[in-house]
């Protein structure tokens, strides 16, 4: 199968997003499909090239947002041109932006049906990113765009039940497949925990929590800060280790700062996946989570592969992932509540032993190459009853 997939944002840009579609991307050719990746060039290179299945389109900085890029409409559009009906069997969106309208555009133009997977909750994201608008317009407007861009193409993947329903609620009618991405082979090789902690002096045997994520302002780590209050209370050396960047960084370190957490907190930057995380993951003792708008939550699947216990809220996407772990307690989005969780796994070794041995159990349940085989067949499904989308090429 040759599938065309569209997206605003990959690497070296960072997130769920990026990891997603290569998650996929991976298993997809391994299964001996064709895909091949529209995606943003950045200013910085990504350091090894790109594989010759990637096509890399100019872009513009996002305003009030320096992480992020915009396609070049103009350049995509004559790519876009080059086309001939037949090219490719299915096209995937994977981002609502440039991407989107994009890919209906070449959708019409090759007969092929779109699918677009709705990967960021932006109801409660946008207001984050454009403050000096009112939460209640910002909000209203994102439902009324996911409702038209859901609504233009032949089928929509939402990685969550909770994002489904959501979608649902806007008034959503095209077809919800309910797809997660699932964890490849290599999140379960098992990392070092001691060569992480000696690499950032951190002493063996104190207590370490550990968030892994954008330090962005939906991921709500300022809830995690005003928690760590209350742990250190009950665990006077707890470090939380806070492994990732982001334009909330700043915000966060004066936040640690104010509330007197500097010998508690330690900033460890962006870890590779491939590399330096999962000794990251391993050298915890608990990992910590409490995101509001998560769609899926593949941090609390990474920590549990590594044998981390996880203490996380269960709200959207993280209560789907959670549903039924072993390896995994689900606390309140309460201060108190959240923190003596927390502390009964650092303070316990007994029942942080017990959540250990079934975390690994609870990953391999979400195995990458199952969702991919789902993806593919759900696109032989769209493919062999497409829809006439009566966009004009």
């Amino acid at each position: 199968m040759k599938i065309l997939m569209l997206s605003d944002v990959y690497f070296p840009r960072v997130n769920g997003v990026s990891t997603s579609i290569k998650t996929f991307r991976d298993d997809l050719r391994r299964l001996g499909h064709q895909c091949v990746l529209v995606a943003p060039e950045y200013p910085v290179a990504a350091g090894a090239p790109d594989d010759p299945e990637i096509l890399r389109i100019p872009s513009w900085q996002v305003p009030f947002d320096p992480e992020d890029r915009l396609l070049s409409w103009s350049a995509l559009k004559k790519w876009t041109d080059t086309l001939a009906p037949g090219s490719f069997d299915v096209v995937h969106v994977q981002t609502p932006f440039t991407a989107h309208y994009a890919g209906l555009r070449i959708a019409a133009r090759i007969g092929a049906p779109v699918i677009e997977t709705y990967h960021t909750y932006f109801e409660h994201y946008l207001h984050h990113y454009v403050p000096f608008l009112p939460s209640a317009i910002t909000r209203a407007s994102a439902r009324k765009l996911t409702l038209s861009q859901c609504e233009a193409v032949d089928a929509v993947i939402s990685p969550s039940d909770q994002m489904a329903n959501a979608l649902r609620a806007y008034g959503v009618c095209a077809p919800i497949n309910i797809l997660p991405t699932g964890l490849p082979e290599s999140a379960f090789k098992q990392g070092e925990r001691a060569r992480f902690r000696n690499k950032f002096g951190i002493d063996e045997k104190r207590p370490m929590a550990l968030y892994v994520g954008r330090v962005a302002h939906e991921k709500n780590i300022d809830f995690l800060i005003q928690m760590l209050v209350d742990l250190r209370r009950r665990v006077p050396d707890v470090l939380l280790v806070i492994a990732g960047e982001g334009p909330a960084e700043g915000h966060i370190r004066k936040l640690v700062s104010k509330l007197g957490l500097d010998r508690n907190v330690q900033f460890v930057g962006y870890m590779d996946r491939s590399s330096t995380l999962p000794d990251c993951y391993k050298a915890a003792d608990v990992f910590v989570f409490a995101s509001r708008t998560e769609t899926q939550g593949l941090v609390l699947l990474e920590a549990l592969a590594q044998e981390t216990p996880v203490v996380s809220t269960a709200i959207m996407g993280t209560a789907n992932v959670l549903a039924g772990m072993q390896g995994a307690l689900i606390a309140p989005e309460d201060v108190v509540g959240f923190s003596t969780l927390v502390a009964s796994v650092l303070n316990d070794p007994a029942l942080r032993q017990s959540l250990s041995e079934q975390a690994s159990g609870d990953a391999q349940a979400w195995s990458s190459c199952a969702m991919t085989k789902r993806l593919v067949e759900y696109y032989e499904s769209l493919v062999s009853t497409p829809r006439n989308m009566g966009i004009a090429a």
